[in-house]
């Protein structure tokens, strides 16, 4: 026996070592080393004397060559093992076989960049000075492409407003957390919908956010001191694992981040901003007030965290660009899929429980036939082959295209909310329908923001364990009699939704103010409920982000929450619903229903909420259908 113990550990231990032996032998950055100029911690400097740490692997070559450039606030620095070092190596060497040089930069105040960081503060000359020094090396043609996903996308928006003469092309991927307002979406880069905080970036600072006392590298270091430095000290220490479904439930919010004992200056600041403070018009993001001028390649989730402010971006660039050839020159790509998981599609994609079929897509070669196209000036067939927007329609599940979105085909039609009152306590009783009801019976329930509707699924980012993104089976939280339910019939032949789900509701409570939420959702023969987006009102802002009026009992109001966005094919005897309650925790911070700031509170009241529908108050959902 003990023979047999000693003989499997050494083969246990003879195939983890073969393993670590494979995984060495296919590191990129060996085979980036035979085909590739490596030219690591160059310290690029900006116009105010700061450094930012940059690496760039171009191709042996002496022809000069069009640069992919990607500026991150996450860690890339070659040593050591990490998913995010394997992946930046990766994409080097797919660039620079292409014939690209790829260079990969941290933001100001970030691992080896010199500075103080801040989310989505740091200045937008940085950008612009960066494209300045990359196209003067004497082995740039002077042509520059931005890439990236999430963080690493936000800062291109607000910098294509500069139209720095060399940002020939962008590439923004999973974009949401840099587009602050645009028209009647005012999330402000993520933070905020409907004036209810999202409270993704509660748990993504903790998990980012350097200490202030991080080791700090002396001012005027060399280039090969910084690399011999950062062989041994990486600069990217971890926080402890924390339960994020439990720290969000703290209260006040404002102290989140400190009871956990996370750092928490950035969020400090951020907390008490309200939807329209000025502060954030003074920092990376981007507003519909700045002109845009660049040619873009866009890329979308339907269980993004911000699809609908994504897709009203990508028609405001369209739409109102000042130059022509960069209102012709945007394309859209909208995948079923989480955030930044566009590559992760397989042939049976499984979103949250839900599956939505084969949604691969040849995304890469579409973005190096982007890249070619305006970086290398290569008269390719991008512009032939490629539609203005590719989506994924989930039910059919499948690729389609149309040259706008919505689809030109896509027509509004309305659906009402109508019950005898008991929406909230029968699932019978609550019908879209496309009459009005002709006497106002309104369904009520009780929102208690310390016992809130939990988060099921939905379209989400970096929570942690907090919420499960993607699509789930609604059924059981429905039976909860602080949601309200209204379904349609049985559809008597298919229906495809593609597009801008607009919903109104007049409403009325109790409290001085209070939050309203809305799910769409596809009912299945079988009763499975899966839903499709989501979003939410904060009451106070009904009439505008720049002014809060309370509610006063008795009295009626109504709101127009932010649209939902989806393209969903309802098969025949599938059912089309919505839910309604006043909260979805911890996708949103819950409404304490006080009327004061929120975020300094740890005390809540109960909240009475009523949703009216008649011809009075015709409370209703828009679809979006498309005719075939």
């Amino acid at each position: 026996m003990k023979q047999r113990c000693i003989l499997i550990t050494f083969l246990l231990v003879t195939l983890l070592g073969s393993s670590q032996y494979l995984l060495a032998q296919s590191n990129p950055l060996d085979e980036l080393a035979e085909i590739a100029i490596i030219d690591q911690k160059v310290m690029m400097p900006m116009r105010d004397g700061i450094r930012l740490a940059t690496d760039i692997y171009r191709p042996k070559t002496e022809e000069k060559v069009p640069i992919i450039f990607s500026r991150t606030p996450y860690n890339f620095n070659s040593w050591g093992d990490g998913e995010q070092k394997t992946r930046t190596a990766e994409r080097a060497l797919e660039a620079v076989k292409r014939g690209y040089a790829y260079v990969v930069q941290n933001e100001r105040g970030r691992y080896f960049s010199e500075g103080e960081w801040d989310i989505l503060g740091v200045p937008l000359t940085d950008g612009y000075d960066a494209f300045s020094w990359m196209k003067d090396q004497p082995w740039s043609n002077g042509k520059i492409g931005t890439l990236g996903c999430s963080s690493t996308a936000e800062w291109q928006m607000a910098v294509a407003a500069l139209d720095h003469p060399s940002h020939a092309a962008m590439v923004p991927q999973g974009f949401g957390a840099g587009v602050g307002r645009v028209g009647d979406v005012n999330e402000q880069g993520n933070w905020y919908r409907g004036g209810a905080e999202q409270m993704l970036f509660f748990a993504w600072l903790y998990g980012v956010e350097q200490d202030k006392f991080k080791p700090r590298i002396p001012e005027g270091a060399t280039q090969e001191d910084l690399i011999r430095i950062s062989r041994f000290y990486d600069l990217a220490p971890e926080n402890p694992p924390v339960d994020m479904a439990e720290a969000l439930r703290h209260l006040p919010i404002q102290d989140i981040l400190k009871n956990v004992n996370g750092k928490k200056e950035i969020f400090d600041k951020m907390i008490r901003r309200k939807p329209n403070d000025p502060a954030w018009y003074e920092g990376g993001l981007y507003h519909d007030d700045m002109d845009f001028g660049v040619p873009s390649f866009w890329f979308a989730s339907w269980y993004d965290v911000s699809i609908t402010p994504n897709l009203k971006l990508f028609n405001h660039v369209r739409e109102n660009a000042s130059d022509a050839d960069v209102r012709e020159n945007q394309y859209l790509v909208i995948a079923p899929t989480l955030h930044c998981a566009y590559t992760r599609a397989t042939e049976n994609t499984i979103v949250g429980e839900r599956s939505v079929g084969d949604a691969r897509l040849n995304y890469e070669e579409q973005i190096y036939g982007w890249f070619d196209l305006w970086l290398k000036g290569e008269q390719n067939d991008f512009k032939e082959k490629t539609p203005r927007v590719q989506y994924y329609t989930m039910g059919i599940n499948k690729w389609q295209s149309a040259d706008t979105w919505p689809p030109e085909a896509a027509r509004l039609k309305t659906f009402y909310l109508n019950s005898t009152g008991n929406a909230g306590t029968s699932m019978e009783d609550g019908l879209l329908s496309t009459k009005k009801a002709r006497k106002d019976n309104p369904d009520g329930f009780t929102y208690d923001p310390m016992d809130p509707v939990e988060s099921y699924g939905g379209n989400v980012c970096c929570t942690g364990n907090a919420v499960k993104g993607g699509s789930y089976d609604q059924q059981n939280m429905e039976t909860r009699d602080d949601i309200l339910v209204y379904t349609s019939e049985a559809l008597k032949e298919g229906v495809e939704i593609s597009g801008f789900i607009e919903a109104t509701l007049y409403v009325s409570s109790d409290a001085k103010d209070t939050d309203f939420t809305i799910k769409l959702i596809d009912v299945y023969p079988d009763g499975s409920a899966y839903n499709l987006d989501e979003t939410i009102q904060r009451v106070r802002y009904r009439e505008g982000y720049d002014k809060e009026v309370f509610m006063e009992d008795g009295q009626v109001y109504k709101i127009d929450l932010t649209p939902m966005s989806t393209s969903n094919y309802f098969e025949k005897g599938h059912k089309i619903r919505i839910e309604i309650s006043s909260s979805n925790f911890p996708r949103f911070a819950r409404n304490l229903n006080t009327g004061g700031n929120n975020y300094d509170e740890a005390e809540g009241v109960i909240a009475h909420n009523k949703v009216h529908h008649s011809s009075k108050y015709p409370s209703s959902i828009k679809l979006p259908i498309v005719s075939k």
